[in-house]
């Protein structure tokens, strides 16, 4: 089966990488005429992803009729644009792999969700896991989850992408994988401020543990596995993007956490970090649901502008003493 990449940021172009790593011809749409260019032209996305000379088989392009002529397409689109971008693509039966990670403003709606709504003709399986573009291009190990509710399908696509050094594990719970892709990026946001605000190490340790009690609380809510939350899409992402300036959600909340605000950091910024689009709908969608999240809800506040991020910090020590769980 061909594959096409939907997206030429960092982590499109490291996926790309990743199937040409076998020698297999690779379609990169790219909506960026420069990174299509610099592609062609020097074997590198010189915007996105630097310094990592990429595959002689990965043809970047700015069709995207061109690159939906492939059977799989990994659709690997911020995720407020996720809909759009799969409107623009025609019909032809192919299978998706979802690479985003969000939820979608306005609609509340999952990733999987939109791809449902649109319908084009093949499968849906949804792709997460702890997975830095810059060491997934140079071909470092990592493994991933992905999920298809169509177990055939989804492990025929598993066997598809996979490569010595990119395993992935197959698993059915579709939700479970989606919301652990989602509410980490929030999370992550949240260990920014504790770095930013050099609260130091154990600080950040119980923050990633009671995020981690919260994305368990919101999952099981909407039918997700235990075993997927505690998996490489949940507790294994969770930890990666809580731990490094490489995730971008986590820079952004380092720099909240020394002072800078969040219109100046989010305009600053050519990537996109997801958490912060994320952050506001999973709030909204938690508390239709009665699902107690207070990192989330502070993330929130602090994004809004409504608090800094020292009073962040103490509304959340502050909070009534009672069992863990």
């Amino acid at each position: 089966m061909s594959i096409s990449v939907i997206g030429g940021g960092a982590w499109g172009t490291a996926l790309a990488q990743v199937v040409a790593s076998s020698g297999e011809a690779v379609t990169l749409w790219a909506r960026e005429a420069e990174v299509v260019a610099s592609i062609a032209a020097e074997r590198e996305n010189s915007l996105f992803l630097p310094g990592v000379k990429l595959a002689s088989s990965i043809q970047a392009t700015g069709s995207i009729n061109e690159a939906a002529r492939s059977e799989t397409l990994l659709i690997v689109a911020p995720a407020q644009h996720l809909r759009s971008v799969l409107a623009d693509i025609p019909t032809n039966g192919q299978s998706l792999i979802l690479c985003t990670k969000g939820i979608e403003q306005g609609s509340g709606r999952f990733m999987h969700d939109i791809a449902s709504e649109r319908g084009l003709g093949g499968g849906i399986a949804v792709l997460s896991g702890p997975t830095f573009a810059h060491e997934v291009a140079a071909g470092l190990p990592t493994a991933i989850t992905l999920a298809c509710e169509d177990e055939a399908l989804g492990t025929a696509l598993a066997k598809q992408i996979a490569r010595p050094h990119f395993r992935p594990y197959f698993s059915t719970d579709v939700i479970g994988a989606e919301i652990g892709g989602a509410v980490k990026n929030v999370l992550a946001i949240g260990c920014g401020v504790v770095e930013g605000k050099g609260l130091g190490q154990n600080a950040r340790a119980a923050l990633i543990a009671r995020g981690f009690a919260e994305m368990t609380r919101f999952g099981l809510a909407f039918g997700a596995r235990a075993e997927t939350l505690v998996g490489l899409s949940g507790l294994g992402d969770l930890v990666l993007t809580c731990s490094s300036t490489s995730s971008r959600n986590f820079s952004l909340g380092k720099g909240l956490g020394e002072g800078r605000s969040a219109a100046e950091m989010l305009a600053d910024r050519r990537t996109v970090a997801e958490g912060a689009s994320t952050a506001p709908v999973l709030q909204q969608v938690a508390r239709s649901k009665d699902i107690d999240m207070p990192i989330v809800d502070a993330v929130c506040a602090l994004l809004a502008g409504e608090v800094d991020a020292g009073e962040v910090v103490q509304r959340l020590l502050a909070r009534p003493i009672k069992a863990e769980g």
